[in-house]
């Protein structure tokens, strides 16, 4: 099969020619404009972003990561500290954590979501040799944990809530956003999130202004005013104006691109078997940030989807607690779902641009494995 007949995993260069102009626009705007850091398309994106999300508090960041050791560190968390987290989200909360000089707490998945259960974050705290000072809530591949039992629970316990909506951007349950459950919540602008800029980009958002205050001096190098330090974990981690001003473009369209992910993911799950279980909710509260297959032999599969012209890829390979880490290596833990779900899931292509032929193609290829 020739390249130009495969599906491309994700495919940046489709963007809508409409969005691209508008795009092109704004990037202008922001030249034209002489202010490229802190800005006014800085300020306004927060506004909008707030708005949309339902927070009062928006923090434009540098990354992702950034976002969440932020975030953490606004909550309390430091050195010895130890928070739980999920070990099959790519060990970006991990990493966060450890850059706190704090320890994770890893809590198994569910079988059926792969996402932290409240059932199960209480069997952790149980066992438990001390109170966890926070919990990172990794809402993965789109879908969203059912947060606000697990902030129940944490909040009974005095456990401060992060939520990390890295991949869960626009999700909601009852009308309420992903995000705006717990403490504090985290978000990425990498080019292939659902709301993505054209470079690294993150944002925290809360409902607590006392910590939006927190997170804004840390962003600036922990200046309480110019020059002046007067906060721990500072750095220089600051959404640039050209990457706000091409997100203020896109988040108008952020429903209507989940709502075409949705979509595909439907027709996906459609095709669906013992063979090639694609996980995933159908309603709202999940936005198809990436479209999970979780397949027996994924060695098989993954070489059948590419006979077929099918591009792949694995979310994630390497549990949390089995990276090489070359200090400070995690304590030995059993996490049974975790361990077999990094040998068996496979992700398809999953973009708002797929063609409707493309979507059938691979919806047929899916089908094909359980045949």
């Amino acid at each position: 099969m020739s390249p130009a007949d495969r599906i491309p995993f994700n495919d940046l260069s489709r963007m809508e020619p409409a969005v691209k102009r508008e795009i092109g626009t704004a990037i202008q705007r922001v030249v034209d404009s002489g202010w490229y850091v802190l800005g006014p398309e800085h300020d306004a994106f927060e506004a909008e972003l707030g708005a949309y999300l339902g927070a009062s508090e928006v923090v434009l960041l540098g990354n992702g990561t950034d976002a969440l050791e932020i975030a953490l560190a606004a909550v309390g968390v430091g050195t010895g500290d130890t928070v739980v987290t999920v070990a099959n989200a790519g060990a970006y909360a991990t990493i966060a954590i450890r850059q706190m000089d704090a320890t994770p707490l890893y809590c198994d998945v569910s079988p059926e979501t792969l996402l932290m259960t409240p059932e199960l974050f209480t069997t952790v705290l149980d066992a438990a040799q001390v109170v966890p000072k926070a919990v990172v809530v990794t809402h993965l591949y789109g879908g969203m944990a059912r947060v606000d039992e697990i902030v129940a629970i944490a909040h009974a316990r005095g456990i401060a809530v992060v939520e990390d909506c890295a991949q869960s951007l626009g999700a909601q349950v009852d009308g309420r956003q992903a995000g705006t459950f717990g403490d504090i919540a985290t978000t990425s602008f990498y080019p292939t999130k659902n709301l993505g800029a054209l470079g690294d980009g993150g944002a925290i958002f809360t409902n607590n202004a006392e910590l939006g205050t927190l997170a804004r001096r840390m962003r600036q190098y922990g200046w309480a005013s110019k020059y002046s330090i007067e906060f721990d974990h500072g750095r220089n981690s600051r959404l640039d104006e050209m990457q706000a001003a091409v997100l203020r473009v896109k988040l108008p369209h952020l429903d209507r691109w989940n709502a075409r992910r949705r979509d595909i993911h439907a027709q996906y799950r459609a095709a669906s078997s013992a063979a090639a279980r694609v996980v995933g909710a159908p309603d709202a509260s999940f936005i198809a940030h990436l479209a999970v297959a979780v397949v027996a032999d994924r060695p098989a599969a993954k070489a059948a989807l590419a006979e077929l012209g099918i591009s792949t890829d694995v979310h994630y390979p390497i549990p949390d607690h089995q990276q090489r880490f070359p200090t400070r290596r995690p304590a030995p833990v059993s996490l049974p779902v975790t361990e077999r779900a990094a040998t068996e899931v496979l992700s398809v292509p999953m973009f708002p641009e797929l063609s409707d032929a493309e979507v059938e193609r691979v919806s047929a290829a899916l089908a094909s494995l359980g045949a």
